[in-house]
């Protein structure tokens, strides 16, 4: 049986360093704060919505929500965003997506500003990424993953990774991240010749490719590190949740697996804290 890699443990380690660097600006007079940007009021956007709050009020951090009903126009919509960035007391910015269709998208995200775009929403904010700019922010879901392997110290140096998904949400991000750590990157994707022996030629495993149940126990082999990003309704149990790894065919081959829900993803609000805190460290400096 594989050590389960939940994601508890993580963000429970993580909790105690933010509420005392928290602690450390309120000292100073200075208060972080986490604005977040909703446009309507999707079930999705909404849950995550809570748990940001509730991972804010946990670290002692202030979350404001600016919400906007789903027929606001481009004008009207920019000129509220532009505001939100402008504000002193916000120091990261999280907005979500995607907009409504009718809303230019890529416009909207050039208005928030680089130094406080906490989940890399922004050209700018991707370009600090894969230009190894450590003033940057990586999106928060592959920086939860990295948080992962190093809490539970999983060597990345030299080792070889496998990465299956290219959004520039996970997986390109999370390839550069890996990079950094010397880690010896393998980028796939649904489309990918031989995918089962790509992925179990890997030392660390991760799947990002928002499939459910797509990795299959002959993707993996003895040994291998498995961490699952993907978030999916799943096929066989209607109303629940699972992964891109088919866990229950998985889990008895790898050596560590982290598990859906529970995993990655009960740590990516805990990463949404991180990134703001810091943001608002430097902009304190």
């Amino acid at each position: 049986m594989a050590e389960v890699l939940k994601g508890k443990p993580v963000a429970d380690a993580m909790k105690e360093d933010l509420t005392k660097r928290v602690a450390l600006l309120k000292g100073r007079g200075v208060s972080p704060k986490l604005g977040i940007i909703r446009v309507g009021k999707r079930p999705d956007d909404l849950f995550y919505e809570g748990g940001a709050k509730k991972t804010c009020a946990g670290v002692g951090m202030d979350c404001e929500v600016f919400e906007y009903p789903e027929d606001i126009d481009q004008a009207a919509f920019a000129k509220a965003v532009t505001e939100v960035g402008a504000r002193q007391d916000v120091h990261g910015i999280l907005m979500f997506s995607p907009l409504p269709k009718h809303l230019d998208e890529r416009k909207i995200r050039a208005l928030i500003p680089v130094e406080k775009d906490v989940d890399c929403l922004t050209l700018g904010g991707a370009a600090k990424v894969f230009t190894d700019d450590a003033t940057g922010f990586p999106p928060c879901t592959p920086t939860a993953c990295m948080d992962m392997l190093h809490h539970y110290n999983i060597p990345i140096k030299g080792k070889k990774c496998v990465v299956v998904g290219r959004s520039l949400v996970v997986g390109k991000p999370l390839a550069m991240l890996l990079l950094r750590e010397h880690g010896t990157v393998t980028i796939c994707h649904s489309r990918t010749e031989n995918l089962p022996a790509v992925c179990q030629s890997a030392e660390i495993l991760i799947a990002a490719v928002g499939r459910a149940k797509m990795i299959k126990a002959n993707f993996v082999k003895p040994g291998q590190i498995v961490i699952d990003v993907g978030i999916n309704a799943d096929p066989d149990h209607p109303g629940k949740y699972c992964g891109d790894v088919d866990f229950a065919q998985v889990e008895p081959v790898v050596a560590r697996i982290s598990p859906v829900p529970a995993g990655v993803g009960s740590v990516t609000t805990s990463v949404l804290c991180k990134q703001t805190i810091r943001a608002c460290e430097m902009l304190n400096p």
